[in-house]
């Protein structure tokens, strides 16, 4: 078997061996699979307006994703997405709330601030890297505590009035559309979805089709040949971090101008960006894998809500299961080494 077929069949069987091995959790602890798989399949696809909000989930999960498997592509570890995330929305929504512009000016501004956002987050954990050699996960993952925190004293003395929420962004920065909730049965689809589609198409061209993108996977690959070679290794190391970034602040944006309109208090974190990092994982690192990905667990996330009503089984089960899929991708080693055997027997 090709190696192109192994990185098709080995995430396949890690999304199989989840489920199956989920639904005989669900049978030890007495409750009905087969029920719940209906309502989970269901809450997912069983209504227009379902659909709709699966979508709506499935886009910030892409452009997670896709900070993800860009630095890693690269050679680097962002596990910092979570906090670039969030950075990104607060910004989206300070552009939309603080301006009264156009929407063709307005929308796109409030776009690119939540990418600048994350990018500037991104740029720190770069920097210390390319300079100092700080290693990147420990940075970013500090990181992310420093965006929560920070976001919710700024959310609470800057951009409202001690206050647990800022106001509702301006509808000249709304992605959300009449004719999408409509279309749906007044679901939160926005039009983000397209905005992660061109994210996809762009971390596709960049990587594959650019010298830049070679050079960054170059230097992802190997350092030392990378500069015997002439490549700034720095520059490079902190450009893959910017981008990454990026993404992760766009992903920020769909929340702040599509899904919720306002930037709150938060508790905890999103997870979204965390996420992200099961996202890539499950797509290889590659543009087309991330978004069948993200729809698998975004029809999950969604789906999961209707398992309690319709089957009675908590929809804390779909976390296993997703937890359990994660698993076995990280354990991707010994299934590609079981479907080395079985194709070795095969020729036989």
């Amino acid at each position: 078997m090709s190696n192109r077929m192994k990185n098709i069949v080995v995430p396949l069987v890690a999304v199989l061996l989840g489920i199956i091995v989920g639904t005989i959790i669900m049978i030890a602890a007495g409750y009905n699979a087969g029920a719940a798989f209906i309502a989970l399949w269901n809450g997912a696809f069983g209504e227009i307006y379902y659909t709709g909000e699966v979508i709506r989930q499935v886009t910030p999960l892409i452009l997670a994703g896709l900070a993800v498997a860009f630095a890693f592509r690269t050679g680097l570890f962002n596990i910092g997405v979570e906090g670039q995330l969030i950075v990104g929305w607060l910004a989206a929504v300070w552009v939309g709330v603080a301006f009264e512009l156009p929407k063709f000016i307005h929308l796109p501004l409030a776009v690119l601030a939540a990418a600048a956002a994350g990018a500037l987050w991104a740029f720190i954990p770069g920097l210390l890297k390319a300079k100092f050699k700080v290693h990147e996960v420990i940075v970013t993952i500090m990181m992310n505590y420093v965006a929560l925190h920070v976001s919710n004293y700024i959310i609470r003395t800057v951009l409202s009035e001690k206050s647990d929420r800022t106001e509702m962004i301006a509808d000249s920065a709304s992605l959300r559309s009449p004719f999408l909730e409509g279309l749906t049965d007044y679901s939160r689809l926005h039009w983000g979805i397209l905005i992660a589609l061109a994210c996809v198409f762009i971390m596709w061209f960049l990587l594959e089709k650019t010298s830049k993108g070679y050079e960054l996977r170059a230097v992802g690959f190997n350092q030392h040949a990378s500069e015997y070679a002439g490549m700034s290794v720095s520059k490079n190391i902190i450009l893959s971090m910017v981008i990454s970034g990026a993404f992760a602040g766009l992903a920020g944006a769909m929340e702040a101008l599509g899904t919720f309109g306002y930037a709150a208090i938060k508790g905890g974190f999103t997870g979204v960006g965390f996420d992200g990092i099961a996202v890539a994982l499950l797509g290889g690192n590659g543009p087309i894998g991330i978004i069948f990905a993200a729809l698998l667990f975004g029809s999950l996330k969604v789906g999961a809500l209707n398992m309690p009503l319709e089957a009675g089984v908590p929809n804390e089960l779909v976390d296993i299961i997703i937890a359990l899929i994660v698993f076995f991708v990280a354990a991707s080693y010994m299934i590609r080494i079981f479907i080395d055997r079985i194709s070795k027997k095969g020729v036989k």
